[in-house]
């Protein structure tokens, strides 16, 4: 069995903007996983960068509400709702809300800052 409290995992700034912390990860964790789990947070009235991820994505929104962007599509997201993110995609998510939007990735297979590309802003 392996328990880690997120209180233990150091926050860090990610290439898109959004203030990570690295739950679960093979890199950093005694476990054999094919994904990388990470909390990640946007302060009210702002977003993530567009930036595009080699692997793909699920966010799982836990609180707040925004405008999820991937490629030419736009939605509204809030608490409980789920975003799939296939990998190659232009996203970015944007904080519509008065609270900070926090939500859980899940990336498949594992995050790492080389395959998170920041795209030039319009």
């Amino acid at each position: 069995m392996f328990v880690k409290n997120i209180d233990d995992c150091t926050a860090f700034t990610a290439n898109d903007g959004c203030v990570i912390r690295e739950w679960l990860h093979p890199k950093n964790d005694a476990v054999d996983l094919p994904y990388s789990v990470a909390t990640a947070i946007v302060t009210a009235g702002e977003r993530s960068y567009k930036h595009v991820l080699k692997q793909a994505e699920v966010y799982l929104i836990t609180s707040g509400e925004g405008v999820m962007h991937v490629d030419a599509e736009v939605c509204p997201v809030h608490a409980g709702d789920s975003v799939f993110i296939p990998g190659e995609s232009t996203q970015w998510i944007e904080n519509t809300g008065k609270e900070d939007l926090c939500f859980i990735a899940i990336v498949s297979p594992p995050w790492t800052e080389q395959d998170d590309k920041r795209l030039v802003e319009d």
